[in-house]
């Protein structure tokens, strides 16, 4: 995922602002890491450069 994207990426859920804590990236892109809703905080995986921001299923 290239950081750039971050700017117009929004939570699914709400529509909130999401922030980014990455575990591993290179040069050009975030590889691992993961996007959390300021708001109401789901997280939503980056798993091989990929963000996956389908909500996940949960009893909240």
């Amino acid at each position: 995922m290239k950081r750039k994207i971050l700017d117009i990426l929004c939570c699914p859920v709400c529509k909130g602002d999401l922030t980014l804590s990455v575990a591993e990236e290179n040069e050009r892109e975030i590889i691992e890491g993961v996007l959390t809703c300021a708001h109401c905080g789901v997280d939503y995986p980056i798993h091989e450069g990929i963000p996956n921001l389908l909500p996940q299923n949960s009893s909240r």
